[in-house]
């Protein structure tokens, strides 16, 4: 075992057969044929390992938020990051499917969950207020950043509920949907 990718397939294949919950980091270890204690070069703990390198990819989301052309209205621009960001290789849809099945279906990974949408919220968050003008954690930042994290969310539900449905189609959609309801009159 040399990376984290192929750690993470080998425990994907025992949260198949056994069940996040019955899979600890021991059967992991040794089904990849590591030492337990050297999972924990590759993952903090056994939560984590559904969300693979989430580090890395809220650095490829701020970077395209701060590539986002200053002329590009607020909204638009939130809109074409987050399913630029979620865009995944039709090679790579089931493992992503299993992937968000987990993450949204197990109630451990639910609590987990919190830590890691606070930091995908923070990354919107500074945009936002970058834009506005506005510090970070302003009401408007924040409610930009929650509400667009309910988008997200309700999205990924549907596309999980529906294997005909594209992820992408659904998130654009509902992004739209939300930015046309912060410019309605019945909205303020």
């Amino acid at each position: 075992m040399t990376t984290a990718a192929e750690l993470e397939q080998v425990a994907f294949e025992l949260f198949d057969e056994r069940g996040f919950e019955n899979t600890t980091v021991a059967d992991i270890a040794r089904a990849a044929g590591i030492a337990r204690r050297t999972f924990f070069h590759y993952f903090p703990s056994k939560n984590d390992v559904p969300w693979g390198d989430f580090d890395g990819e809220l650095d490829r989301m701020r970077a395209d938020f701060h590539a986002a052309p200053p002329e590009t209205p607020l909204m638009d621009a939130i809109r074409h990051c987050l399913v630029e960001f979620n865009r995944v290789a039709p090679e790579q849809v089931p493992a992503h499917r299993r992937r968000m099945q987990l993450i949204l279906g197990v109630p451990a990974l639910q609590a987990h969950s919190t830590l890691r949408f606070q930091a995908w919220r923070q990354v919107i968050a500074e945009f936002v207020g970058e834009r506005l003008g506005q510090p970070e954690d302003a009401l408007t930042p924040q409610a930009i950043a929650h509400a667009t994290l309910g988008v997200a969310i309700a999205a990924y539900e549907r596309w999980l509920g529906r294997t005909d449905s594209e992820l992408t189609e659904l998130l654009d959609t509902a992004m739209r949907e939300l930015a046309a309801a912060f410019g309605r009159p019945d909205a303020e």
